[in-house]
């Protein structure tokens, strides 16, 4: 058996019947990790001793009949989440030997469970990008071409769930950066509620913004996973006190009455925007004919100002950004440069060298942005703007239930294509933006494969907290469709 090969409900099943050993499902990604990832680069940090002695434990936890859903599970983390004792770089110089003394809300809930985590994975830098060209420390590739990039920011965690190094991932999406790398490299990625899921111990980009949530194989291990991950936090102030259901429950509702009953929403202006890709439109009339098949009504619906979408957030974002890495001082944590004179070059030269260029680019905006005289023609247009995207979906959910769109524009593009041209880098997130604009989420299900052998996914969203729906709709999807896989290298 190939232990890598395994999904996290798999793996649960053996594990719980004792059929494996976690050490041994954990070896077996290490293995793969150790063979293939001098290729991929999904992973900044492995510590392959700590996450056999986490697996030694979780084995230990089932042989006493303790065991839980995640217990012996294999995770990767994207590095933007703090862990106690385990370096967190944010794939940025400015932290690359920070050291956390404390473990995100989110993190906690794996080590509660028992759960290996196996790695933290690469990322753009403070998530800022859509490609993971943005590391401070290397670009990761597309398992599927090598040539092409896996998406970001989450792109060493959907690189190292299409892989195979590890049965599940976790990333942040602060305008698409959980689904447009699952889309990249054909596995799902699930973006919840704004407030689903703490972001108490995630290093902020835009506050209002960042969600975190799971990446993985199928959408039975992401309602899995978001079973785990959701639920209300007093540590952040941002965490919606609402209660969290079963969202496997959802694949039971598809399995009892399909998908009869729900209608879906197609918006006429993304159907009209330039610059998509025809292999992306051919697949998502294939995705809808598929959906129309399992018994969905589907209706053209509007979203009158998507348009505005991506120059709203590209202010909006940004500013909150500024805000959040004023801290990054050289002061009280972080890398300080040492050859100033005297406090203010010290500032100056530990951001000049410490952040990259798209970092110090949103910084710039932001600060712009927020600065006398320009607040209120940039940032509270901008702000304006959202209210009304939010509008927006509010009456297009009062006539469907979920609102389908592709991913991204274009199947993965190559490393270095867009690297020189950051407008056309951040049109690459047109069909996912608006999703955290309005806070609602969204799913990343694999839908077709381009003829050049590359991963498209299609996009579904929903009201706020109807997680439910998207694992519905989504499973229901997924098992119409051919099965869309990395092959096995």
């Amino acid at each position: 058996m190939n232990l890598h090969t395994l999904t996290i409900a798999q793996a649960q099943d053996l594990l719980a019947k004792k059929e494996i050993s976690s050490v041994d499902l954990t070896r077996a990604f290490l293995d793969r990790i150790d063979k293939y990832d001098n290729t991929i680069s999904a992973f900044i940090t492995v510590d392959p001793g700590l996450a056999l002695k986490q697996a030694e434990q979780a084995d230990q936890m089932i042989a006493k009949g303790k065991s839980q859903a995640f217990t012996g599970i294999p995770v990767a983390l994207k590095d933007v989440l703090c862990t106690k004792g385990v370096r967190t770089t944010c794939a940025s110089k400015i932290l690359e030997h920070f050291v956390p003394q404390y473990d995100a809300t989110v993190v906690e809930k794996f080590k509660a469970q028992d759960a290996v985590l196996i790695g933290k994975a690469n990322m753009d830098e403070f998530a800022m990008g859509s490609s993971t060209e943005n590391s401070a420390f290397f670009v990761t590739r597309n398992p599927w071409d090598t040539d092409h990039v896996p998406g970001g920011s989450s792109g060493g965690s959907a690189a190292a769930v299409a892989a195979r190094f590890c049965a599940g991932a976790v990333g942040t999406d602060t305008g698409g950066s959980i689904r447009q790398p699952a889309s990249h490299c054909g596995v799902v990625g699930l973006k919840p509620t704004y407030g689903r899921v703490s972001r108490f111990g995630v290093v902020a980009y835009a506050s209002s913004l960042d969600q975190v949530g799971p990446i993985t194989r199928d959408v039975t291990d992401a309602a899995m996973m978001l079973n785990l991950m959701g639920g209300h936090d007093p540590k952040d102030s941002t965490s919606a006190p609402e209660q969290m259901p079963d969202f496997t429950k959802g694949i039971a509702m598809f399995k009892e009455k399909g998908l009869s009953g729900m209608t879906l929403g197609i918006p006429r202006e993304f159907l009209n925007l330039k610059g998509i890709d025809p292999e992306v439109k051919t697949m998502f009339e294939s995705a809808r004919k598929t959906l129309e098949g399992l018994g969905v009504t589907i209706k053209e619906i509007s979203l009158p100002h998507s348009n505005y979408a991506v120059a709203a957030y590209y202010i909006i974002a940004p500013c909150e950004a500024s805000a959040n890495l004023a801290r990054f001082d050289g002061v009280r944590y972080g890398y300080r440069d040492m050859d100033s004179d005297d406090l203010i070059e010290m500032y100056k030269k530990t951001k000049s060298k410490g952040f990259g260029p798209e970092v110090q680019r949103r910084i710039i905006i932001g600060t712009y942005s927020l600065s006398s005289g320009y607040y209120d023609a940039y940032y509270g247009r901008a702000s304006q703007v959202r209210a009304l995207i939010m509008d927006d979906f509010k009456r297009a959910f009062d006539a469907c239930d979920i609102i389908l769109s592709p991913v991204a524009p274009t199947p993965a593009f190559k490393i270095g294509e867009k690297v020189e041209d950051p407008l056309t880098m951040y049109l690459s997130d047109i069909f996912t933006l608006s999703c955290n604009l309005a806070g609602i989420p969204g799913i990343s299900v694999p839908a077709g494969i381009s003829s050049t052998g590359l991963p498209m996914g299609l996009q579904m969203m929903s009201r706020h907290f109807d997680e439910m729906s998207l694992i519905r709709a989504g499973y229901g999807f997924e098992q119409a469709v051919n099965h869309i896989e990395l092959p096995e290298f």
